[in-house]
């Protein structure tokens, strides 16, 4: 098992994302310490893990600053250290930065990048006691400005930049910092909102909460700077950010893109 006897903090750690890197860190025989806003979630995940002794459930807002700091003490009283640290924890609000209010863009810089970066400093002294790792989930968005996301974006933009520059902060401390990015996952932080969602991110091929948690693991592991899904699409974000011109020109055609399969989407789930 690859983090036997190890003790992981997951934040957003009830639904999507978070639920399927608990699940696998557990699997791997990993104590963790599951975060969000709702306990009675929580607590069913934990019950369905089956093993109370490897499991610390704790209904945060991840946007508490002083909050965090008890759970990171927490986890440590309970388990005896603290070994790794997924910022998983996500809020977006959609649509043009004009429809939305300041405090919604406000708890999405709180919530995506405010915390992470406050989350890995109070965890890094217990991280660099034995070697550890943070894992930042961000986005394809992070890697090209996408308009009707524009808060959204930006925070996954500043997460990644986060990433790399702790990363590099922290090599040979025996203490790993990865983002992975990846693309529309199929989860209710889509589906339940589909029809806000904007057509150009379904352009992009829909992975499952359980790939994006192996992504998780396996840079957990290794290290390695940026996992991203798919691997073509963040290449193409990649070239668009570079070519704001290719961008444009290339646009009309991927919104037609994602437009039909969001239809072909829509269709399975009436079925």
């Amino acid at each position: 098992m690859r983090f036997q006897d190890r003790t992981v903090l997951i934040t957003g750690g009830s639904l999507g994302v978070g639920r399927a890197c608990a699940r696998a860190f557990f699997a791997e025989g990993a104590n963790v310490v599951l975060v969000a806003r709702r306990l009675e979630p929580l607590q069913a995940l934990a019950d369905e893990l089956g093993d109370p002794a490897r499991v610390l459930v704790a209904a945060v807002d991840v946007s508490d600053l002083a909050a965090l700091g008890e759970l990171v003490e927490q986890a440590v009283e309970r388990f005896g250290g603290l070994h790794g640290l997924v910022n998983n924890a996500g809020a977006h609000f959609r649509g043009p930065v004009a429809t939305r209010n300041a405090d919604e863009l406000a708890t999405m810089v709180d919530v995506n990048l405010r915390a992470p970066i406050a989350l890995s400093r109070l965890a890094l002294p217990h991280l660099q006691k034995d070697g550890g790792f943070v894992v930042n989930v961000a986005s394809l968005a992070g890697k090209i400005p996408l308009d009707g996301a524009a808060t959204y974006s930006a925070t996954k933009f500043g997460l990644r930049a986060f990433s790399f520059a702790m990363a590099q902060e922290l090599a040979g401390s025996g203490v790993t910092v990865s983002a992975v990015s990846p693309g529309p996952i199929e989860t209710g932080f889509i589906l339940d909102e589909l029809d806000e969602v904007e057509n150009v991110v379904f352009s992009q091929t829909l992975c499952s909460a359980e790939f994006v948690a192996g992504m998780v693991l396996d840079c957990a592991q290794d290290g390695r700077r940026e996992r991203a899904f798919p691997v073509f699409g963040g290449k193409l974000a990649t070239t668009g950010y570079l070519l704001p011109w290719l961008r444009r020109l290339m646009k009309p055609a991927l919104e037609r893109k994602g437009a039909r399969a969001k239809e072909r989407l829509r269709a399975r789930m009436r079925g």
